[in-house]
Parts: C-alpha cells; structure tokens; sequence
C-alpha cells in the first residue's frame, strides 16, 4: 500500500458471514455483500445498520446490484421499478456501488431455473446498443446519472457510519437519513438526506414517515423544507410526513434538508 496507494483491494467473495469479514479483517478495501439478496424492508432495515454501525470499524461494503451470476427474481420480475429501486438503494445507502454491464438496460431474462443472466459475457460477446436504448426510452441510464450526480453533490451520502433507519407506518416504504454536520464536511456546512423508497415494485404505496429530527441535527418539533432532488419539488416537512410512492412513475423520494 505504501508504494501503490491508490491501489485497492475487493474481496469479490459471496460467501459465509465469518469469511467475509474476516477477509475485511485482514485488509481488503472494499467487499461484496449480502446486499443483492436483501429485497425487503425488513430485511434492508436490519441489512443497513448491520454495515453501518456494527460491522463499519472494517468492513467496506460495496453494493453491487448484480452480477453476470446474480440476477434474483426481484430483479426478474419486477420490471422498471425494480431496477430504479436497486439502484437507488445502493447509490443513496452505501459509499461505493457497482452494477454489471446492461442493468440499465433492465436485461432481465434468466436461465430457467436459475438466478443467472441467460446471455452474458461469461458465455458470447455482448453487444448494447445504448444509444438506441436511449432514444427508444429503454434505458434508465438518465436514472442512474440523477443518482450519482446526487452523490458527488452530497457528502453525508459518500459515509457509511452515519446511515440511521427511520420510522415509517407501511411494511414496504424503507425510510433512512444521512446527516454530516459542519464540522465534520469538507464544505463547511451541514448536510442532510432523507431517503424513501417503496421496495414494492407492483404497486402504489402509501405511508406516514416519522423521523427522529435529532438524527438530522434539528430540534424534535422543527419545520423544515425539504426538496425532492429527483422531482424537484419542494415541501415543508416536520418529523411526521404523509408520502405516497407510485412504483410506475417514481418510487423513491430523495430530499435534501
């Protein structure tokens, strides 16, 4: 490391829970993680703050939304919103993130029987047409750049540590916040994000989100605006908010405090 510090090291390792930490353990930069098989709001809530607070001292996750091998059947049958969905958990939740060749795409056809791409490059050359992806409105590559404009914009969203689960009313609406307060940004200001994602890629949902303002660095009964970075719309926001997330036009909400 000392003579190629830019150099990093990803332990690309689905494997035990005992193995893979101990492969961060003993120095690997980055790791795969159980992220791409966590799909629910339950499973995410537990997910998240296991790498953000329990395991963070050395454990770097990565979250890859898919592989040439990994294309689970949220992926399979969820259409669109699945694939915004998974991008936008990763992108928002976890520093660093990752997706194979052709997610943007929404390639989604699997080997019967299976959880692996039916044609992938482990198997032929691939040709995409993401020109003509994108013009022909079968692509979500616009998507994916919102997202990682966000990202670089927003530094408490490059930290890990400071992921905090919200409370929301509805089993499928998963709700969590990231706040940088001014002395610890490079900016010199304070940075806040809520993010509301409907994991329910069939349906309209609809939920009360509950926050814990002290986790933003706000007082308990503060009004506050709050501003959609994906809509651009702007809302006056206390600690309980009513939100509806249409899985057909946009299932997440991403709002800047």
């Amino acid at each position: 490391n000392g003579k190629h510090p830019d150099v990093v090291f990803l332990a690309e390792a689905f494997t035990r829970p005992a193995m893979m930490h101990t492969l961060a353990a003993v120095g690997f930069q980055q790791s795969y993680t159980y992220f791409t098989w966590r799909n629910h709001k339950r499973e995410l809530a537990e997910y998240f703050t296991e790498v953000s607070q329990h395991t963070s001292a050395f454990f770097r996750p990565n979250f890859f939304v898919n592989t040439p091998d990994i294309l689970t059947e949220y992926l399979q049958f969820g259409g669109v919103p699945a694939y915004k969905i998974r991008a936008a958990l990763a992108a928002m939740a976890a520093p660093t993130w990752g997706m194979y060749a052709g997610f943007e795409l929404i390639e989604n056809i699997a080997r019967p029987g299976s959880e692996e791409n039916i044609d992938n490059e482990k198997y032929e050359y691939k040709f995409r047409d993401f020109a003509g992806a994108l013009k022909g409105g079968r692509s979500i590559a616009p998507y994916i750049a919102t997202l990682n404009a966000i990202r670089r914009a927003h530094p408490a969203l490059q930290q890990l540590r400071n992921l905090r689960v919200q409370h929301t009313d509805d089993d499928a609406i998963l709700a969590f916040s990231k706040y940088l307060p001014a002395h610890l940004s490079e900016t010199g200001t304070p940075d806040g994000v809520i993010v509301i994602v409907n994991t329910d890629p069939h349906a309209v949902r609809e939920t009360m989100v509950r926050l814990d303002l002290s986790l933003l660095g706000l007082p308990h009964e503060a009004s506050f605006t709050a501003t959609d970075l994906i809509s651009g719309t702007t809302h006056t926001w206390t600690k309980d908010n009513f939100v509806r997330l249409d899985s057909f036009s946009e299932p997440v909400h991403v709002m800047s405090i």
